[in-house]
């Protein structure tokens, strides 16, 4: 008789405690990235009233009578599912699509979460708005030029520092990949029986010195008289300067002197393509490869040398490949098109806007018109993530049965995506907790009848004697 009411109140107690975690999941039905909780129950022991015995020739075997008494709380998981993705517009706020945890430092201590709403404090760190952690990740580092993310490196803080400089880069680079019109217009018939007339073509590009000051360069391509395949051309810096840049190409990286050629030859084959160049010291490009031309021309903004002389700044004037058509200079029957396609120099700017790539890669965007790397957010996955311990704040730390987190950019090794501007919500299903609540009400009444029933019988035995 007392065993029943100890089932019973071992039903209450348990179903009590499956209806706090379940009122938890309510509470946090709006929660950003959290994680719900699932009761299981299993039962206790049991007392043996008969053991078990094994047949005979003569009689079969007979089971074993046991009495419960009770049951109680298996497990408390935690179920990692993908929650939904809202859509915030807000350029820090960061969701994972798949599986993983954004790494947090909680002064020295890791934490990890599935709550992006992160934000930038005073001094540039992204950091959880809620309570201050950094968020943790990989800085770019400056390399020849170069920003390098080293995702093998140790993880740590993430600075965005918006209004930062980014210094000026002069110009090293000019591709072209413009066209020259091999059409020959008809002329009259030349009294000396030249039918060719001299075509000319003329582009313009804006390149930068080391200050950062513009330049404007000039290469016009005249037709040589009396050929079909050959260009002359001429390279000018700033011609509309007072006073001269001297500007000079030719072949060789220690760069054309002031008083050299400034103009060269472009060959091309009958198929269009581009066959060779020829500078006015009559060097020839090789038959294969691409075809450079270095340009030099004189900074009048700096400070001039000890003998009076300008500084000069040099760059490569690329032409294209031997016999290429794409990204090089060409020769068709098309109308000439307008400049080169690229250089790679740039004034001074200020870090304006940042944005967040699928791989947590960070990229600051400049009123310059550049992009830099600036770092990549680090994700960590775990061996059971269902053994992370809940801290509180959305946030969970390594157990015993978790294993060790490993530690790495979004997309490898089974780590999802990261997406800016969104915000994983809630996991919490409203109508599977508020059926599990109803399932709850009754399995905590039905163990209240228990009690209840086994205190009338108890009651019944009392009036035996009266």
């Amino acid at each position: 008789m007392m065993r029943s009411l100890f089932s019973g109140v071992s039903g209450l107690q348990n179903h009590q405690t499956r209806m706090d975690v379940i009122g938890n999941n309510i509470s946090n039905i709006n929660t950003t990235g959290f994680k719900r909780n699932r009761v299981n129950f299993q039962d206790m022991l049991y007392q043996q009233l008969q053991g078990a015995s094994r047949p005979t020739e003569d009689l079969g075997g007979v089971n074993p009578k046991e009495v419960g008494l009770g049951m109680s709380v298996a497990s408390i998981d935690t179920i990692h599912i993908q929650g939904a993705l809202q859509t915030t517009g807000v350029q820090t706020d960061l969701a994972i699509n798949g599986q993983g945890f954004f790494i947090l430092d909680d002064m020295g201590t890791q934490l990890f979460t599935r709550a992006g709403a992160f934000s930038i404090d005073a001094d540039g760190i992204l950091v959880n708005q809620s309570n201050g952690m950094r968020v943790q990740g990989w800085m770019a580092e400056d390399i020849n030029g170069v920003n390098l993310i080293d995702v093998s490196a140790p993880i740590g803080q993430i600075t965005i520092p918006v209004g930062s400089k980014d210094p000026a880069k002069a110009t090293t680079m000019v591709q072209f990949a413009c066209n020259l019109d091999k059409r020959i217009p008809e002329l009259p018939e030349d009294p000396t029986g030249d039918q060719i007339r001299n075509s000319t073509w003329r582009t313009s590009t804006k390149i930068y010195d080391s200050f950062g000051d513009e330049h404007n360069l000039i290469v016009e391509f005249t037709r040589v008289p009396g050929t079909v395949n050959s260009w002359n051309a001429t390279v000018n810096v700033d011609p509309q300067n007072e006073t001269p840049t001297n500007a000079t190409i030719g072949f060789g990286e220690e760069g054309p002197a002031v008083g050299g050629p400034t103009t060269f030859v472009v060959n091309f084959s009958n198929n269009g393509t581009l066959l060779s160049a020829e500078d006015g010291a009559g060097n020839i490009s090789g038959a294969s490869g691409q075809v450079q031309m270095y340009v030099a021309y004189d900074v009048q903004t700096a400070t001039p040398n000890e003998d009076g002389t300008l500084t000069r700044q040099q760059f490569v004037l690329n032409l294209g490949n031997v016999g290429g058509f794409t990204n090089s200079i060409t020769q068709y029957a098309e109308s000439s098109s307008s400049k080169a396609v690229e250089q790679d120099g740039y004034t001074m700017g200020y870090l304006e806007n940042f944005k967040i790539d699928l791989t947590g890669v960070i990229t600051g965007v400049y009123s310059n018109g550049t992009t830099r790397d600036i770092g990549q957010v680090a994700l960590a996955t775990f061996p059971n993530q269902g053994g992370l311990e809940k801290t509180g704040d959305n946030n969970f730390r390594v157990s015993n049965n978790s294993g060790m987190a490993n530690i790495g950019p979004s997309g490898v090794a089974g780590k999802g995506k990261i997406i800016a501007g969104t915000l994983e919500m809630s996991n919490v299903d409203m109508a599977d907790q508020f059926v599990d609540m109803i399932v709850t009400q009754r399995g905590f009444q039905a163990n209240s009848k228990t009690i209840q029933t086994a205190d009338q019988l108890l009651q019944e035995l009392l009036t035996l004697k009266r």
